[in-house]
Formats: C-alpha cells, structure tokens, sequence
C-alpha cells in the first residue's frame, strides 16, 4: 500500500493534498475507510447487528482485485483483452454484483431495522447507487457477443 508522508498536525488541505496522489484503487479503499468512521461517528453507540450492517454495507472489492479490474476494463476499452482475461473480467464482475446484492440486502435490513426505506437510509449514510456496476456488466457481455 503506497504511504503518504504528512505532518503529525495537518491542516486539511495538506490531507487533502496527500489523497490526491492516492491511485484510484487506494482512493477508493480511502473513501470506504473514511465512510465506515464517519458512520461511527454518527451513531456511535448502534446495536451489534447495525454495526455489522454497515460493515457489509461499505465493504469492497480487496485493492488487489480492485486494480486488476480496472487493468482489464482498461485493456477491454483498448480493444487489447485476450478470451482468458474476458474470462477472469467476467468473474470480477460477477464478484462485484455478488456483493452489490449483499450490499442492497443489508441495506434494506438497516432499513428496515431504523423503520426508514432505502434510499432516505442511503442518502444519510453518503452512499450512493453503485449505478456502475449494470453498466459495466452489460457493456462487457454485449462487447464480446
């Protein structure tokens, strides 16, 4: 994981400053990381089950497996990715619906927990539609058919 140097008291520009140079794989892990504080911070003392809702909630794909689908959606819009690695993009991206239905799952019983629907819950938590994931699943079969 690439480290960033910073001062023991940093203004939040300099943060700021210091998440620009992440890659979008480390930013993308950032901004989950910095998600999952913020919702503790806003209900610090939740239930047990809560807690473990939005722990599924904001999880993502591992950096390793994030940046080798971002390799072979890049090598896919270059028209460069061989049937082996249509394969394995194929399996990413079953792996990041899969999870996107976990997601939605424990999202509709945090919902249902706080009594509140889904959305007004996601729009509260900062999350946003993953509206990617249908796209990119469509675009990449419908490349290779």
């Amino acid at each position: 994981m690439p480290t960033i140097q910073v001062e023991s008291q940093v203004s939040l520009a300099a943060l700021l400053s210091g998440v620009e140079q992440l890659n979008t794989t480390d930013l993308e892990h950032f901004a989950n990381k910095v998600l999952a504080i913020r919702a503790k911070r806003r209900a610090p003392s939740l239930p047990q089950r809560e807690g473990e809702l939005l722990q599924q909630i904001n999880q993502g794909l591992p950096p390793e497996q994030q940046q080798r689908f971002d390799e072979l959606t890049a090598r896919q819009r270059a028209e460069l990715l061989t049937p082996n690695e249509h394969s394995e993009l194929l399996q990413l991206i079953e792996q990041i619906e899969s999870m996107d239905v976990k997601r939605m799952q424990a999202l509709a019983e945090l919902a249902q927990l706080r009594n509140l629907p889904v959305r007004p819950l996601m729009n509260q938590l900062g999350i946003q539609p993953p509206v990617y994931t249908l796209r990119v699943s469509a675009y990449y079969v419908a490349s290779w058919v």
